[in-house]
């Protein structure tokens, strides 16, 4: 069982992060897995490799892939212009990367975003749905089940929510204590999540236990139309995680 959460909770943060399914966040996952990593030639080691202009922010580096496969981001990015990756699509260049070279899953999904924004076909914070999409997280010093209620309960939120951001604290609290509002969904294994619309972006919270009594929390606000609306966002979240803190310290 616990075997079987892992896997889940690594399809969950793989969709999350690159806007795919769930079913083909899976297949990736368990191919990456299953797959051998490309050996590079077993000859002399070659000179430390310069620094490419190919390192799009967020995305994975030149030297951790000549690592891992033997090749540079250059070579890739040929593969996959002769493979027409632009007309066929993420999934299949991914895909082909996978199958036909031997790139283990996950690092074949590395290459293709590193490979279209470099192409200009996508942006930092973009997936490859079009939307963007932005992450911000904190460790808090109290447990999960505390930390729920703080953030969840109106009585405790009452004091400190008033300082962050208007509209981010606004459809926190409908989310919770709303019209229609749903509670965090806690699991056994000290972990809990949740989610709602803020207008047309999507949020989704999750919190994980720590050592020492305390919680990673993670907002994940996804399908924001532009840079603009990350910026806002990032700046939001942050903003919200520095007041609570500053709350749950006082």
């Amino acid at each position: 069982m616990t075997r079987a959460r892992s896997l889940k909770k690594t399809i969950r943060a793989r969709a999350s992060k690159t806007g795919e399914s769930y079913t083909t966040a899976r297949r990736h996952v368990l191919a990456a897995r299953s797959a051998t990593p490309a050996k590079a030639p077993a000859a002399a080691a070659p000179p430390p490799p310069a620094q490419s202009r190919h390192t799009p922010k967020g995305s994975v580096s030149d030297e951790r892939i000549t690592q891992l496969t033997g090749h540079g981001l250059d070579h890739w990015f040929a593969v996959l212009d002769r493979f027409d990756a632009l007309t066929k699509g993420h999934t299949a260049a991914a895909d082909h990367l996978y199958s036909q070279h031997r790139v283990p899953g996950w690092h074949a999904q590395g290459i293709t975003v590193a490979y279209e924004r470099a192409r200009g076909r996508r942006a930092v914070n973009q997936r490859s749905d079009g939307y963007y999409y932005v992450s911000v997280s904190k460790v808090l010093p109290v447990g999960v089940g505390e930390l729920v209620k703080i953030i969840s309960n109106k009585r405790q939120r009452t004091g400190w929510i008033e300082e962050v951001d208007r509209d981010l604290a606004a459809a926190l609290a409908a989310s919770t204590t709303g019209p229609g509002g749903k509670p965090f969904v806690i699991k056994d294994n000290g972990t809990a999540r949740h989610r709602y619309k803020d207008g047309r972006t999507l949020v989704e919270l999750h919190l994980e236990g720590r050592p020492g009594g305390k919680t990673s929390m993670v907002a994940v606000s996804s399908k924001l139309a532009d840079a603009g609306a990350v910026d806002r966002q990032r700046s939001a979240w942050r903003g919200f995680f520095d007041r609570l803190n500053r709350h749950l310290t006082e």
